[in-house]
């Protein structure tokens, strides 16, 4: 029994598709099981397929479960085809396969729960208007405040650094200090208007 546009069946003959990696690595296999094993996987994919989603419930699981399970049948075909009941072989295989993937997800799923969800605090009010002032000064003044105070850089080495002399750099950071300490008066003059 086939489905109308079952996928399962072009997979075997397309290398690039999801199981056929193990037809491509056992030509030797492909040859000596030829027509067999052609016949034994179009007579019962689809129902082995079918019963499988009656388990799973799910579509592409259930045609995954199934496909792994052919593939290792065709991989110890010559010991498969001498059961009693090779269908039986493949729908056991298919079916412990889709228990392992459902319970792999059951196990992520489960782990997922029991972890915390980390946040990190948002900024506080003085960082933010520290950065609201320091977008308002000039380059070159932010830059060495920066430098100077965050990266926490000798003035030496910011001299070195932007290629200018220490006294430069002095004056920067004295000119830098003065337009932020009144860019934050300005900011908090604003919030005591607010509450008020």
């Amino acid at each position: 029994m086939r489905f109308v546009g079952d996928p399962v069946r072009p997979a075997l003959d397309d290398p690039g598709a999801t199981g056929a990696g193990t037809l491509a690595a056992l030509p030797e296999a492909r040859e000596t099981a030829g027509q067999d094993f052609s016949v034994f996987y179009a007579e019962h994919v689809g129902s082995l397929t079918a019963q499988i989603y009656a388990l799973t419930g799910n579509w592409s699981e259930a045609q995954d479960a199934v496909q792994e399970g052919f593939a290792r049948a065709l991989a110890r075909w010559s010991t498969v085809s001498g059961h009693a009941d090779p269908v039986a072989w493949v729908r056991t295989v298919s079916h412990r396969v889709a228990i392992s993937r459902w319970r792999r997800a059951r196990t992520a799923l489960a782990f997922g729960r029991t972890q915390r969800l980390q946040t990190t605090p948002g900024p506080s009010e003085d960082h933010v208007a520290l950065i609201a002032g320091l977008k308002h000064l000039p380059h070159n003044q932010r830059e060495a405040l920066v430098l100077f105070y965050l990266a926490d850089l000798s003035i030496e080495t910011i001299a070195s650094q932007l290629g200018v002399p220490p006294g430069t750099v002095k004056a920067r950071l004295s000119r830098g200090r003065t337009a932020l300490a009144a860019q934050l008066r300005i900011t908090t003059d604003e919030e005591g208007a607010d509450d008020a």
